[in-house]
């Protein structure tokens, strides 16, 4: 998947304004940014489903403008509404799903069959989806995607709503498909998520990439390991600063200072006994490796909140 350029224009702003992407065949690109920030405009452009202004885009080896029938054939869009219908069953959904891609009547049966099996939904197939979990219901939905099995897959919001245990589930189908070597461009606001499952990350912030790299390259932007020190009184703040040394950051809300350390364990005790001979006496001490929420923040100047974006 290739974008060189790539400019979307809504009445007197750019949505994009300049977006390159590339993503290697069977990987996961987690593509994040604020609200607002251009995601979902760059899905529904590379799924074919608005026209770009300017720059040019491949998905699946094919033009998105000059071949979008291609492109088509070759793609899934699994958007943060559920196409899942309620009154019908499990597998009556992926049987209509099926005839919509114009498989036969046995053909989407027997596919109905294969993708209840292979997303774990076979013991409740023949249950009304309104009686389904919220991850049964995202597991049934990603498995409507599967009806012709896509070279590429669109992921916009795919757990928005879903508790830890059923964002679980979507993530092991989300890791097997591509383990089956299916192209995911994921978008999510959960920054765990893509921690999880993206190979590599593009932040794009007012249309436009701001960073990319791994999670782990866009973690290392912001150094090594820190210390973080709270205490019950705010007049203590001055005197943990400056233990901690140059460089130490104070939230006066929580009470809280942070640092950067190189030598963990060592600056742990010097810090612990630095203090307790000023008579400080910490709520907390704790060592800690930034997170991708950290450096999601350190590049936007945003955290990451969920919710629908353009």
């Amino acid at each position: 998947m290739l974008a060189e350029g790539l400019r979307k224009r809504f009445d007197e702003k750019w949505a994009l304004d300049g977006f390159d992407l590339a993503v290697p065949a069977g990987t996961v690109c987690g593509l994040l940014g604020p609200n607002g920030a251009g995601k979902t405009t760059a899905v529904r452009i590379l799924a074919t489903l608005l026209r770009l202004d300017g720059g040019r885009a491949e998905v699946a080896g094919h033009d998105v403008e000059r071949e979008a029938p291609a492109v088509r054939r070759q793609v899934a869009l699994n958007g943060q509404q559920s196409t899942v219908d309620d009154v019908l069953t499990g597998r009556e959904n992926l049987v209509m799903w099926g005839r919509l891609y114009h498989l036969s009547r046995r053909e989407a049966s027997a596919r109905a069959d294969e993708l209840l099996e292979q997303f774990g939904l076979t013991d409740a197939a023949d249950k009304r989806a309104k009686h389904y979990s919220g991850g049964m219901r995202r597991r049934l939905d990603l498995a409507s995607s599967f009806i012709t099995a896509p070279s590429v897959l669109f992921l916009d919001e795919p757990t928005t709503g879903l508790d830890p245990r059923n964002r679980g589930e979507v993530w092991r189908e989300v890791k097997r498909v591509v383990a089956d070597g299916t192209t995911v461009l994921l978008t999510t606001q959960y920054l765990d998520e893509a921690d999880q499952l993206a190979d590599q990350i593009v932040v794009l912030d007012t249309g436009r990439v701001a960073a990319q790299g791994t999670p782990d390259q866009l973690k290392s932007r912001l150094g090594g390991d820190r210390i973080e020190v709270v205490v019950r009184d705010a007049g203590e703040l001055p005197v943990v600063a400056e233990v901690l040394g140059a460089g130490a950051e104070v939230d006066h809300d929580a009470f809280r200072v942070s640092a950067a350390v190189a030598d963990r364990v060592a600056a742990l005790t010097r810090v612990t006994s630095a203090l307790a001979a000023r008579g400080v006496e910490a709520e907390d001490i704790a060592l800690r490796r930034p997170t991708l929420d950290d450096a999601f923040l350190a590049i936007t100047g945003h955290k990451a909140v969920t919710g629908v974006q353009a």
